[in-house]
């Protein structure tokens, strides 16, 4: 991280880390459910110094604060308040998006409502879909909703290595640093997680929707990364995502189930290459008399 600047939206303080702060381009980086923006090193590393990202700590994680109201606040409504609001503050009118898990749902909602479809360029989905397996989503559920407590800090250390198997972290210095990323001291010398235990309400308080609407009313350019093994984005769900958005880039990731950690040449140059992309203009981007054209071509018949 180059550089940490902390936003105030409403009551919250968001953490935003920031990885080559004078690039010409800039890139949104969320993360998902239970982790930090600090996931995304790896990331802007390898992206290199032509991309500025900004990847921010949702309420409750990293080094955002926590919230009084966890059932108004840990909400994806409250989170694409505060994703607007940090695009206003970086002055970012039209971004692309790179978004793991809960960050990937993230972006596709501000992709799809109308009045912020056009704050993103373009979107990658990190082992994410409009249909994810209900098994998968209450282990989530399960394991993120109650507080979890180590006596010593290699406990937490092993405890991350079974839980985050699906990262495919193949390093000791790449899990040790997940675990110094992700440890928090308690006042009686023991350890946690970073993030407030309560972020897990999420999964009671928020409003389900169709996010197969969601996902065919989006405009801008799409990819999806699966882990090969991932217990929470099927083979089948891709497929259909691709008859609904014939323009999806897609990328399996073998040796990683829930979710590729974007660490390294082989996950992160196809990224940069759907970055680098032309995009068709979407319609609702288009000029005045492109749409009027088109309206008069459907009349006629042309």
């Amino acid at each position: 991280m180059d550089r940490l600047e902390l936003v105030t939206v409403r009551a919250l303080q968001i953490a935003v880390r920031i990885w080559n702060p004078n690039a010409p381009r800039t890139l949104i980086a969320w993360h998902g459910l239970a982790r930090h923006g600090g996931d995304f090193a790896a990331l802007a590393r390898e992206l290199g110094p032509g991309w500025r990202v900004l990847a921010p700590d949702t309420p409750g994680r990293g080094l955002s604060s926590w919230s009084l109201y966890p059932a108004h606040d840990y909400l994806y409504e409250h989170y694409q308040q505060v994703a607007i609001a940090l695009l206003d503050h970086f002055e970012l009118e039209r971004v692309p998006w790179v978004g793991t898990s809960m960050g990937g749902l993230l972006g596709m909602l501000l992709a799809a409502e109308p009045t912020t479809a056009s704050r993103i360029e373009r979107l990658v989905l990190n082992d994410v879909g409009p249909e994810l397996d209900p098994d998968g989503l209450s282990g989530l559920a399960t394991y993120f909703g109650v507080m979890h407590r180590f006596v010593k800090f290699g406990d937490l250390e092993a405890e991350l290595r079974k839980h985050y198997a699906g990262f495919g972290i193949d390093s000791e210095d790449a899990w040790r640093q997940l675990a110094l990323d992700s440890a928090r001291r308690l006042p009686d010398g023991s350890w946690t997680y970073h993030y407030d235990p309560r972020i897990g309400e999420q999964f009671i308080h928020d409003t389900p929707r169709d996010t197969w609407a969601d996902w065919r009313a989006i405009q801008c350019p799409l990819m999806v990364i699966r882990g090969a093994t991932s217990p929470l984005l099927a083979h089948e769900s891709i497929e259909r995502m691709r008859q609904e958005q014939p323009g999806l880039a897609s990328l399996e990731v073998p040796g990683c189930g829930h979710a590729p950690m974007l660490d390294r040449p082989s996950q992160v140059a196809p990224i940069a290459d759907f970055l680098r992309r032309p995009a068709a203009m979407a319609p609702s981007a288009r000029h005045w008399w492109q749409r009027g054209i088109d309206w008069l071509k459907g009349k006629s018949g042309a």
